[in-house]
């Protein structure tokens, strides 16, 4: 792997941190950015640090915090979420996880589940980042400071479908407002 695997951890045990940390110094491709014991700053953390994976203890989310948690790495997909089981955890709160690491597996399976969790993070952001031939006609009309009610009448499409496509290329360019869609589409000589 070419790029260092960006890892934050939750977790209140400083054994547990530590045993981490052993582990992944043996690897060159893995890097601990950031530990938090509680949940309390988690989201501006993750926005400040920007992991690819964070390894969170799930039994330190209450259910408004999974959801929180759920809509901002929803918009990030370059981030996963892995549980951290060492008890018993109900299946349903598993749910906005894309894998988990229980507290006894080797340190192969550990590292092997980190690895396996960033190569799919590479694989979604490889097949979602290029614009859809629809996307660009309503990119371009975004950049022109079209609205979307202007921009479905003019494509013949609902306002519902803008909006879709809208959300499509925020997600695949990260970017949220209409001025910096429009120096997308410039730098992309699409205007």
């Amino acid at each position: 792997m070419s790029r260092k695997i960006d890892i934050m951890i939750v977790e209140p045990s400083d054994i547990i941190i530590e045993g981490f940390t052993s582990i992944f110094n043996d690897y060159n491709d893995i890097n601990i950015i950031a530990t938090l014991s509680d949940t309390e700053i988690l989201h501006e953390k993750i926005i400040s640090a920007n992991p690819n994976i964070i390894i969170i203890n799930p039994t330190l989310l209450n259910s408004l915090e999974k959801q929180k948690l759920n809509l901002l790495i929803q918009n990030r997909i370059d981030t996963s979420l892995i549980a951290l089981i060492y008890q018993y955890v109900e299946p349903s709160s598993l749910q906005i996880f894309d894998k988990t690491i229980d507290i006894r597996a080797p340190k192969s399976s550990i590292v092997q589940t980190v690895r396996e969790c960033y190569g799919s993070q590479k694989d979604k952001i490889s097949e979602s980042y290029e614009l859809s031939e629809r996307e660009t006609s309503v990119l371009v009309l975004v950049a022109k400071g079209l609205s979307s009610k202007e921009i479905a009448e003019n494509l013949h499409i609902s306002v519902h479908t803008v909006n879709t496509h809208r959300k499509n290329i925020t997600h695949k360019t990260g970017i949220k407002s209409v001025a910096g869609l429009a120096v997308y589409a410039m730098i992309h000589n699409l205007t």
